[in-house]
Formats: C-alpha cells, structure tokens, sequence
C-alpha cells in the first residue's frame, strides 16, 4: 500500500496533501516549477518574445554561415531550445544556432561534402547526433566539475569581453556603413571606423529608437516589457522612414521553421572521423554553455547544476538532431537579453519556440519588415548591462594579478574564440593559483613582550618581540607542501639550518599545513635528518589527520618518534624544553618560556 503524500502548510494555514504529480514534476524540471505563476509568465512570455524576434536574422545568418539552407537555422531555435531550457539547470540560457558552432561546424564538414549538398546536411545532423550523445556522457557521468575551475576574474573578463563584441557587431547593423559581414571584432572595430561617414541616417535614427526608447519606458514605467516596447517604436519608425523611401535593411521572407523528423543518413565509414570532429564540437559548444551559464547565475543569483545544464545540452543536441536541427548551443545573444528583458524561468525559453512558430506562421509578412537596426539598438542597451565598472573597479583595487587576467580574458574574447577565450583565461587563473600554492608561508614565531599572556607572534610583523630562542626555532607552516612547493620550502628550510646563530632545534606549528605529497614527504625526511645530524631534532606542532595519516603509512612517524608530535603548544613546549642543552640554558639571558624560570619543567607557558 502506498504511503500518502506529505503534508504541507498551506497559504491560509491548514496543513495540506501535497500532490505527487507535482513532486515529480519538480524532480523532472527542478524547483523552478514553484515559482510558477501569473506574474512569472507574464514575464516569461514577454521576454520570450523579444528571443523570438532577435533569433529571426541570427538563425538564417547563423544557418547561412554554418553552409546550411536558412530553414535549419530557424529549425534549431525551436526545438533544442525548448529541451535545453526543461532539461538543462540555467533559468536564462537559450539555446539554438551559434555563430561560432556554425563556422565550426563548416569548417570541419567542407572536406568531406560539397557545403549545402544533401549528403553535407546528413552529416551536420548525424555530428549533431554525436555531439549530443557526448554531452550527455558529461553530464551523466559527472564531470561538471571542470566549472569549478572557471575563476570570477575570467568570467568578468568574458562578460566584458562579450558585451564588447555584441556592442561591435550591432553597431555594424545599426550604423549600415558597407562594413562586410565575415570579420572579426577587430577588423569590423576597424571598419567602421572607417566608414562611419557612410553611415545611413534611417539606420541611425531606428537604432537609437529601439536603445533610447526602451531606457526611456524603463524610467518612466519599469513594469512593461521595455525593450519589446522598444522594438516595436523603432519598428513602426523604420516602417515609416522605407515608405518615404529610406534605405533600411529588414529581417526579410522566412522560410517556413516546423521541424521535422529525420533519421540521418550517412556513410558508416565516416564515422571514425565523424567521432574527432564531434568531439572537437563538443568542447566548442559546452564551452560556450558553460560560460554564458555561470555568467548569468552570477547575475541573478542562481545555483547552476552544472551536470544537469550539459545534461540538458546533451539532449537537445540529440533529439535536434533527429528532427532537422543543426547543432546548438547556449546562446549569448539572446540569453544575456533574456536575462535583461526580465524572464524568471524556463519557460522563456520555452515561449520563445513558440513564439517563433506562431510568428512565424501568423505574422511572417510584419516580422518579415522588422529592422536590423531595430534589433541592434536593443542589443547595444545588452551590452551597456554587462559592463560591471565597479566590479573592474573592486578587481583593480584588490588584487592587480587577477586584474591581469580580467583583461587577458576580455582581449582573448575579443580576438578568439569565446570557448578558446574562457579556456585561456581559466588556465591563467590556474597557473597564477599554482604560482601561490607554490610559496606557502613559512613564519618564524615568537613572544610578544607587552603581552603578559605571551601569545604568540610574528617576528617580521612584531618589532617588540622578545628575542628568540637560542636553542628553538618555532615555525608556522601554512598551505600545502607538494611537488610545486617542495623546492621552495626546503630552500627556506636550507636557509634557516644556514645562519651561523641558528637554533638546532625546530617546532613546526603544522595545523595549516593542508596536506603533503611525496615530495613534502622527502622535505621532512631531509629536515629530520639535518637537524639529528647536527645534534638538534624536530618536532610538530597539531599536524592535520591526513599528514600524519600519510607520515604513518610511509614510516615517517617511526623515524620522527611519536613524542615528536605534540596536540598543542602547552605540552610541546614543556617536553621539548626537558631536551634543550642545559649549559646553554644556564647562560641564557633571554628566559623565552616559563620553563626557562621554574624549577617545575611541566609548568605551562
């Protein structure tokens, strides 16, 4: 007999069955299904819309770009979009065709089949296939982890780097100067600067409609969907500026965007090569995913599940690609917009699929007749969100080496690809982490002499210590030593045992001393050995259970002596005291510990 459903306060007070339709709906979907309501899908259908209308030109673009017919564009912003956003993790990512899978995508299938041929759209579907079953082995088998290595400094570098490119590339639309598609943001930067003489005024004025416009009704009135109010005053003004005869270029016919089932058919003996190349995309495109999904969970406070997000990825690459779509991605383009344009869920994404049908099915003469540069005024107010100067502000201030690879990050966006761009300023990140790791502090303590509880402290950080010991060294060792920082530490150790005053003796405070390897390993074998060879010894102050763990297994403890190791300083300082040389204490002026002036050698410091 099955258990009933729990019971949960309901919003008047009474305790309520919860229905187990609904607790499957939220293991299947994700907690987003609570937050569910007239007001989320107010917003969730507006802000679809605007995806819809800015996914139009992108998708016949991207599709021509990618050597496909334009319909195959339009049929991968619908259906893997909607399976990205109920599948994947990310409330705001959108998912469809992307300039870089595109040209990708072309680059690596142009040797096989001639671009545009039946044969070369089976193999874009069936290394669609491929990618998506990939994904999905990321995701199921865990190794979203690979996130966690992408640093705030590269993800702010990226956004910058992003909003930059989207600001070059719409200002190329919304100017209308002549610059040719095809370029880099460089080259394009370049271009315009050049032809900004030949910019044409319709174009101008339509932008600056659509940017201004939806600023403006955000001011006045922040409730509405400002930039789709936006859109369409700039629309009906670009409408007005063509019919008395200005030159404005317009989203243009579109085909029709009904997706169909389609089983790829290709030849078997180009699968070994099929599987290089999808592998290659794959990277390419949860790279990108990965990317636009941490940028926008930092901005809206979102917990991102990043199994589940290539999960989600892995699948809508798969069914895509058995209904006629081409490989896809998280879309910066319209998922940063997305964001802007106020959506709460998923469903956004979801709206924004259906959107496009019914436009495109209802409404394709006035979509067909939208300016570009209607659509590129929207996309520079984008732009303008995702430049955070008081975060550059905060990273200038803080720490100039994380400074340097937010603006590697943003130059590397700017110049290659986003994927190759995120990956280079991860792996500087990476190396600058492992540069610190590998220079864990080494602090000589002492004894403050205004402190009658004679606390410890730093020497270098405390001129009015009391002198040190003669006999004893005392050592804080922070961080973790491993192959990298083995080399450091005994460098330190060798300077230290070097001095002609230097004591024989040594207690390392060891409590943040994280973790060893077996090169941390041999750097205490050495240091045992120096100080024994020299008539002093070492001791260890509270060392972490996994280094003694490893000092056990490796006969370390044996050698070193198990009254070595001491819990606390109390204890270690008494017992050490005991084996100090004692016509040095004798001559002793300095009377360090409390040992040093009592004739109980157990008394504590």
């Amino acid at each position: 007999m099955s258990s009933p459903p729990p019971a949960v306060p309901s919003a008047t007070g009474p305790v309520v069955a919860e229905p187990a339709w609904r607790r499957r709906l939220r293991w299947l979907l994700g907690d987003w299904v609570d937050e569910v309501d007239r007001h989320s899908l107010r917003a969730d259908l507006s802000a679809g819309l605007l995806g819809a209308l800015l996914v139009l030109p992108q998708g016949i673009a991207f599709a021509a770009l990618a050597g496909l017919p334009p319909q195959y564009g339009l049929y991968s912003a619908v259906l893997p979009g909607i399976v990205a956003a109920l599948a994947g993790s990310s409330r705001h990512v959108m998912s469809g065709p992307t300039n870089a899978n595109s040209l990708a995508l072309a680059s690596m299938l142009a040797p096989l089949a001639a671009t545009g041929s039946p044969a070369y759209i089976e193999l874009a579907l069936a290394i669609t296939v491929l990618v998506g079953l990939m994904q999905l082995a990321v995701g199921s088998l865990r190794l979203g982890a690979v996130a966690n290595f992408i640093s705030p400094a590269a993800l702010l570098g990226f956004t910058s780097g992003a909003a930059l490119l989207i600001a070059i590339y719409a200002l190329r639309d919304g100017l209308e100067a002549g610059v040719p598609s095809g370029l880099g943001a460089i080259g394009t930067a370049v271009q315009l600067a050049q032809h900004i003489t030949q910019a044409q005024p319709a174009a101008v004025a339509v932008a600056l409609t659509a940017c201004f416009g939806a600023v403006l009704v955000r001011w006045l009135w922040p409730r509405p969907p400002h930039m789709l109010i936006g859109l369409v005053a700039a629309s009906l003004l670009g409408y007005g500026l063509r019919r008395s005869g200005a030159p404005l270029t317009v989203t243009g016919e579109l085909p029709a965007v009904l997706p169909a089932w389609h089983l790829p058919q290709v030849d078997w003996s180009h699968l070994p090569e099929l599987l290089n190349k999808a592998l290659a995309l794959s990277v390419i495109a949860l790279g990108q995913s990965l990317s636009i999904a941490k940028v926008l969970a930092a901005r809206s406070g979102q917990r991102l599940d990043v199994n589940r997000e290539f999960r989600g990825q892995g699948l809508s690459n798969v069914v895509g690609g058995l209904f006629s779509c081409y490989l896809s991605c998280g879309s910066l383009n319209r998922s940063l917009p997305n964001l802007q344009a106020g959506a709460r869920t998923p469903l956004a994404a979801v709206s924004s699929s259906l959107w496009l049908l019914l436009g495109v099915a209802v409404l394709a003469v006035p979509l067909a007749h939208i300016p570009r540069a209607a659509i590129a005024g929207l996309l520079l107010l984008v732009a303008w969100g995702l430049i955070d100067t008081a975060q550059w502000l905060h990273v200038v201030r803080s720490d100039r080496s994380e400074y340097a690879v937010a603006l590697t990050t943003l130059f590397a966006t700017l110049t290659l690809r986003l994927e190759s761009a995120i990956l280079l300023g991860t792996s500087l990140a990476l190396l600058l982490h492992l540069y610190r790791s590998a220079r864990p502090a080494m602090r000589l303590m002492g004894f403050d002499r205004g402190d009658p509880e004679r606390r410890l402290v730093v020497l270098a950080d405390s001129p009015a210590a009391l002198p040190p010991c003669p006999q004893l060294q005392l050592l804080r060792m922070e961080g973790s030593i491993y192959f990298g920082a083995a080399s450091h530490v005994n460098d330190q150790l060798h300077a230290l045992r070097a001095a002609a005053d230097t004591p024989r003796h040594l207690l390392v405070m060891a409590k943040s001393m994280n973790s060893i390897d077996l090169a941390g390993l041999a750097v205490w074998e050495d240091e045992l050995r120096e100080r024994r060879a020299r008539g002093g010894d070492l001791y260890f102050h509270r060392p972490r259970s996994q280094v003694v763990e490893i000092w056990q297994r490796s006969g370390f403890l044996d050698r070193l002596g198990a009254d070595h190791v001491f819990p606390d300083k109390r204890r270690a300082l008494a017992a050490i005291h005991r084996r100090l040389d004692p016509a040095v204490c004798a001559t002793c002026q300095i009377k360090l510990f409390w040992e040093c002036q009592s004739d109980d050698p157990a008394a504590s410091i």
